[in-house]
């Protein structure tokens, strides 16, 4: 029976899917084969010796030690595009309360006393809360994957002038963009000539501070930036001098700090981005597929770690070997099971920068001797076997 510990709440209409004859869910089992996470910090987290997978009800996995992880031989998977509409709509209102002053002007409206008169306060006050409309705007998004794209159409479909920029699109997402969308050529580029800036990059150290005092010098005055992805790609420091001098009107950020709470012309959400019913729904559904297609199967999908391989089934038993991405390894494997007189039916392997994952289908059974002698190769991680039937 496989074991699955949860570090937080997960969807029950995910978890609902692990069938009960084969799996033992819940926060408190030992020695997991899989956890499935949230929010929860495994950074310091003491991985078991067992730990065959980690699935992320989320996009980010900034919160799982991924390299440690790596090294070992754990999977990690994340659910791209489970939250995308959730982000997306936010990201829509993020743009309208970046421009129309509204949470302001909600704000002002609660402290006005409560008399007949109030209308005529009203009609005095609300010129302090005047912003442009979006319709017309030029917006530069960064990063068009799932989420960036549907910010991308939806805002060309709302009449903004889009531009986007995206060295590693993908050609899936490339076919979702609408045809209004431009292309930008550089960062330079939006910076120069957009209105609005909405991120939707990953955290990394090519990324970390991407809006800094060298990209805000090359702005256009009083424009309006919209953080929904990582707090750190944004330089506090350097915000701060441009929201105070004007350059920047707006910054509306999903990561609020004490810091960031300081400065003027901010807006700072609690963090809702992929808070939606559905949104949860959809993560914990994906989540917990690949988590069991890995497991049973030998499928990886969705990993940030290693490469996607898609078995077909076909064989008693699959013989899964992560592995150091260097020359030979394939061959001592099969050098090995034929030495025992195992037939191979189907060999699956990619790779994935340093790493790879093969699936060796075979016919008749695998002793276990045979696993001890493969994870004893040099540069073999870890040989996981599933029994087919």
């Amino acid at each position: 029976m496989y074991k699955i510990k949860t570090l937080n709440k997960i969807a029950a209409i995910g978890t609902r899917q692990f069938d009960k004859s084969k799996y033992e869910v819940s926060s408190t089992v030992e020695d997991p084969d899989a956890i499935l996470v949230r929010s929860a910090n495994m950074l310091d987290m003491e991985l078991a010796p067992n730990l065959k997978a980690i699935a992320r009800a989320g996009a980010g996995v900034n919160n799982i030690p991924v390299d440690l992880c790596s090294q070992k031989g754990i999977v990690v998977f994340n659910t791209p595009g489970a939250n995308a509409n959730a982000v997306k709509e936010l990201a829509i209102a993020a743009l309208l309360m970046s421009s129309r002053d509204l949470v302001g002007g909600v704000n002002w409206v609660r402290t006005l006393p409560n008399t007949l008169d109030i209308a005529k306060e009203v009609e005095n006050g609300k010129k302090a809360f005047v912003g442009p409309e979006i319709y017309g705007k030029k917006l530069g998004v960064f990063g068009l994957g799932a989420i960036g794209a549907m910010v991308a159409n939806t805002a060309n479909e709302l009449g903004m002038d889009v531009y986007g920029y995206d060295p590693y699109i993908t050609v899936d997402n490339a076919w979702m963009l609408n045809r209004g969308v431009k292309r930008a050529s550089d960062p330079k580029a939006i910076f120069e000539h957009c209105d609005y800036i909405s991120l939707h990059m990953p955290s990394t150290p090519e990324t970390k501070g991407f809006i800094n005092a060298a990209a805000i010098e090359q702005m256009k005055h009083g424009m309006r930036i919209i953080n929904l992805s990582r707090g750190d790609l944004v330089s506090n420091a350097d915000l701060a001098v441009a929201l105070e001098n004007g350059k920047v009107a707006r910054y509306l950020t999903d990561f609020p700090t004490a810091e960031i709470l300081n400065m003027k012309n901010v807006i700072a959400i609690p963090h809702l981005g992929a808070s939606t019913p559905e949104s949860e729904d959809n993560c914990a559904v994906m989540a917990v597929d690949e988590l069991i297609d890995y497991l049973e199967n030998g499928n990886i999908k969705n990993s940030v770690n290693f490469p996607d391989v898609k078995n077909p089934k076909g064989g008693d038993e699959s013989i899964c070997v992560i592995h150091k991405n260097v020359p030979n390894i394939l061959a001592q494997i099969s050098s090995a099971l034929s030495g025992e007189g195992i037939n191979i039916e189907n060999l699956s392997s990619r790779s994935k920068k340093e790493y790879a994952y093969a699936v060796f289908e075979i016919t008749g059974h695998c002793p276990d001797s045979v696993v001890d002698k493969l994870t004893a190769v040099d540069g073999i991680i870890r040989v996981n076997l599933i029994r087919n039937r």
